[in-house]
This record gives structure tokens, sequence and C-alpha cells, in this order.
């Protein structure tokens, strides 16, 4: 079995989850990050193995315009902060998965400087009516694309990862990583990995040929987008032909690779926005049962709100603060905790799933049955949307789960 195969991860986003200012005039320093020291244990209950942290290094806003890659961000507090997550999470087993954004820094980063004084260096630039300046990326001119051709750059982001694994992290999330050369990061991950063989390495990936970007980059694993679009949209539509075809999909790459799977996260909106909580649990339901390794996002386990918004701050709904413990939530959600407490024990006592081949055995608009095989047994799972929301899980033919009860 490899190092995936019983994964499970809490997906929390720490600038919004502490309540740090997402868009602060100052740094604002305070050790917030050691709020998540207050949730390890709920993560632990709900059945989690690690946690798969959002971006957590010193930034201009939202953290996806990093200032400096060596240092936690001000708002969330500093080395000896991290260092006491990293400790409370081995304690009780977690394992801790990181956000890199080697893509693009902001302009304000030193790089950026640097090479525009210079003319050239880690940063893209190109020539412009006052000189050469920084290419940002996608028309974002806050954010400034690093130069993936200059060999120094492998250098930067190999020591920029080699940093944190010794300081305890488990792996890399990279971050719009469909945007960088997979030449570029097959020689980044290889150099990594002659000194931490188990890191793990997830790319973001939203379309694409899955299977080959994982062979050419060495990622163990990237987002499964097609999987989320068709999990939302076939229960809110009432059309799960839809999901079928995306299982049929969906096996395809599990032969391949274990693929990311998800049904909610830091960019898209809430999953109980899109479907309802008995959508939401139906969501679960395939998210616990299908190949890969899934991730719950902060939240959602509880049927937490939120849709995007428009403009400066469209992500913040997505994003919201977490109460300082567990208990301050309100009861409206702890039933679907419960749920997802089921479905991910369910799992966990079946890993053999994360390997497992999928096949549709029979679909209408409205119910779906599949069944998940490997190493020797079966899961088959019935889901029905009408006249109300139903789903059963029968393991080696035996029943082992149903919602409701």
């Amino acid at each position: 079995m490899s190092n995936l195969d019983h994964a499970v991860w809490w997906h929390v986003y720490p600038l919004g989850a502490c309540g740090a200012p997402l868009h602060p005039d100052g740094p604002d320093p305070a050790p917030r990050l050691r709020l998540l020291e207050n949730w390890l244990d709920y993560v632990i209950e709900l059945g989690c193995s690690g946690l798969l942290l959002g971006p957590i290094f010193s930034s201009a806003s939202h953290g996806y315009d990093t200032l400096d890659h060596f240092r936690i961000d001000p708002r969330l507090g500093e080395d000896a902060d991290f260092d006491r997550l990293i400790e409370q999470c081995r304690r009780r087993g977690l394992s801790v998965i990181l956000d890199g954004v080697f893509n693009h820094v902001s302009v304000g980063h030193p790089l950026v400087e640097d090479a525009v004084r210079h003319g050239a260096g880690l940063v893209k630039l190109a020539d412009g009516p006052h000189g050469r300046r920084p290419v940002g990326w996608e028309g974002h001119d806050d954010l400034a694309e690093l130069d993936h051709a200059n060999p120094a750059v492998a250098d930067f982001v190999v020591s920029v990862m080699l940093h944190w694994l010794a300081r305890g992290a488990s792996g890399w999330r990279l971050d719009v990583a469909y945007a960088v050369p997979t030449q570029f990061w097959a020689g980044v991950i290889d150099r990594v990995r002659e000194q931490y063989s188990q890191a793990i390495f997830l790319g973001e990936v939203i379309h694409g040929d899955y299977p080959a970007i994982v062979a050419e980059s060495h990622f163990d694993t990237v987002t499964q987008y097609e999987l989320w679009k068709a999990t939302w949209s076939s229960i809110s539509d009432r059309n799960l032909w839809e999901l079928a075809w995306a299982l049929e999909r969906h096996d395809q790459f599990a032969a391949r690779f274990v693929p990311q799977t998800f049904v909610g996260n830091h960019d898209v909106d809430r999953i109980a926005s899109l479907v309802g909580d008995d959508g939401a649990a139906l969501a679960a339901v395939v998210l616990s049962t299908l190949p890969g390794v899934p991730s719950i996002y902060y939240g959602d386990e509880q049927g937490f709100r939120g849709t995007k918004g428009s403009g400066w701050g469209a992500d913040d709904p997505l994003r919201p603060a977490l109460p300082d413990t567990p208990s301050q939530l309100a009861g409206e959600g702890w039933w679907l905790y419960r749920l997802h407490q089921e479905l991910i024990g369910l799992r966990r006592r079946n890993a053999w799933l994360a390997h497992g081949s999928v096949d549709v055995i029979d679909k209408t608009n409205t119910s779906i049955d599949y069944t998940v095989s490997g190493d020797g047994h079966q899961i088959a799972v019935r889901l029905l949307l009408d006249p109300r929301a139903e789903a059963s899980i029968r393991v080696d033919g035996e029943p082992a789960w149903q919602w409701p009860r």
C-alpha cells in the first residue's frame, strides 16, 4: 500500500479559518495559527488522517500572493507557532500538507525587484513602455510569473520544499500546477525525493489529460475537478447520467494514478449551498466510496454555506472564520458531521478503495447504482434523488450503511 491509501484530508484555509484580516494595511501579527490546535481532536474524531493546509507563508493579502516563502505569515504567527502545530499533529498521527505557490509571486516579492533592477532574474520580464517589467499572471498585475525556464527557479523551489519538509511537513499541494511546465515539476520533485522519498505531491489541475500530467510531472495525484463538477451538478440538475459518465472517466483515471477527490475547496461554492443538506449527504457518499484520496473542506462536514461573490474579496464567503473551539459550532450541522464520521470510518476500514475499479450498474435521471471492486472485495452503492434523497451501501454483499435510517 502507498502513503495515500489511508489518507483522508481535512482541507482548511488558515487565513480565513483563523480569522486573519485578509486584506490588511499592515501585517497585524498574532499567533492565530494556534487556533487550529483546538480543532485537531475534532479532525481525528471525524476520521481524517491529515491536514491539507491553505497558504501559510508571508503574503500581500490572500496567501496566494507570496512575499516570503521561508516565513510564516505574520497574521498567523511565526516559526514557533508552525512548530507547535506540527508537534500537535504528530502526537495525533496527523500529517500536514502545505500549499506551495510556485507559479507566481506577489509583485512585492524581493525576487521581482531584483529581476527588474538587473534586467533578468527568477521572474519573467517583458518589454514595456518604461522598460522591462514583470509578466502578470492571467492578467493579474499584482502577481508576477516565475521564469520556469531559468534553472535558478528550480533551485529556489527545491530549497523552499526541503526547508519545510525538514520542519515536519509531509508534502506539498502545488498551486496552479497546470500553468507550470511538466518537466519543471519532474525535475524539482525528483530532487526533493532524493532526500524525502515519502513526500506527497498534489498538483492543482483543473482540466486536461490527468494521467499524462501525473506521469510527466511525477506528481502522486492531481485534483479531480471533472468528478467534483459532475457530483454537485448531477444532484442539482436531477441528472445522474452526468455522474455516471464521470464515474466511467474516473475509473480510467484511477487505473493510472490515485486521484485527489473532493466536493468542496477554497475556490468553489459550498456543496450545501449548491445542493442543500440532503444533497451534501449524497455527495459525501460519492466522495467516501470512490477510488482516490478524498479531502473534506472545513465546514462542509457541518453544512456550512457560502458562494463566490464578485470583485475584491469574491472568495471570502468560502473561507469563513472558525469559532475558537468545535463546541461553539451551531447544533444544526452535527448530524452531517456524524454522517461523515460513519462514511469515513467505512472507507478507512476498506482502504483498498483507494485503488478500486468502478462499474456503473444502472442509472436513471434520479437514481444510480455503481460498484467499486478491488483486492477481492466489493462495495455496492445506490443513490436515489426522488421522491426523497436516499443512499445505501453494501460491502461484499452484506448491508453496511444506509441513510436516512
